[in-house]
């Protein structure tokens, strides 16, 4: 009857329930369940393994170098060898985490070492978070009949910063006008405008931050002097225009 029969298993102790839906949308993250059982040839998309520890922030400057009102972004190849380390602060608590694509590398020795470098060694861990990041738009989106991806699942997280809730959403709402004129239409082609029309607004920035980041986070002497020119005053004001537009921005 054109229907997809789909097996949902509850996060807690229950029971399977399987359900008929015309369409679906597999949102599960970059290990896409979805995109494993549904989609022809399922591309591997490479990851960063992203690790993070959310913990109390200090409630004075006793940290050695913490400022509660600042992000830090770490560029150095103890912490992470092909990527960054973060210490994002957001009111009492604080996310001091790593990223790296490289095996074995020990990611809770990385964020170790960071909490000592900033004076956070002692503070109280809340809770300790883990997931891939994928580095890469899938090449296919849809199963050609009833299936769409979006989201982590379909690979879109910008290279480079790792950024990925705007490009998530914006990606839903893609996901979501195609399977409407696909159930108006009854013809799968609309599954495929979603990704197209996504590569049309962002394709060239995740391009553009694909060859940032394979350069500039290479070694240690190439993050050096990427974060020398970040101190250029023109180098922000565009890499800024360029974050909140989300599109490249030509130099005056």
């Amino acid at each position: 009857d054109g229907q997809l029969l789909v097996t949902c298993v509850p996060a807690e102790e229950g029971d399977a329930v399987a359900i008929k839906t015309k369409a679906l949308i597999g949102a599960d993250g970059a290990n896409s369940q979805v995109a494993r059982q549904c989609l022809p040839a399922v591309d591997k998309v490479p990851c960063v393994s992203a690790y993070h520890e959310i913990v109390e922030s200090p409630v004075s400057s006793s940290a050695a170098d913490f400022d509660p009102q600042r992000c830090d972004v770490w560029y150095q190849g103890r912490l992470s060898p092909d990527f960054y380390a973060w210490v994002f602060p957001h009111g009492d608590k604080t996310s001091i985490g790593v990223g790296t694509a490289q095996k074995g590398f020990s990611l809770r020795g990385a964020v170790r070492d960071l909490r000592e470098s900033i004076g956070l060694e002692d503070a109280a861990t809340v809770r300790c978070e883990g997931a891939p990041i994928p580095l890469r738009p899938r090449r296919r989106w849809d199963d050609g009949r009833n299936v769409l991806l979006a989201g982590d699942a379909a690979g879109v997280v910008a290279p480079a910063s790792g950024e990925g809730i705007y490009y998530a959403m914006t990606g839903g709402r893609l996901a979501a006008e195609a399977v409407g004129a696909f159930l108006q239409t009854a013809n799968p082609a609309h599954l495929r405008q979603a990704r197209k029309a996504f590569m049309r607004q962002h394709g060239r920035v995740f391009w553009v931050l694909g060859m940032l980041q394979k350069f500039w986070y290479a070694n240690d002497r190439r993050r050096e002097r990427f974060v020398s020119m970040c101190r250029d005053p023109d180098v922000q004001y565009l890499t800024w225009e360029a974050y909140m537009h989300k599109r490249l921005v030509r130099a005056r």
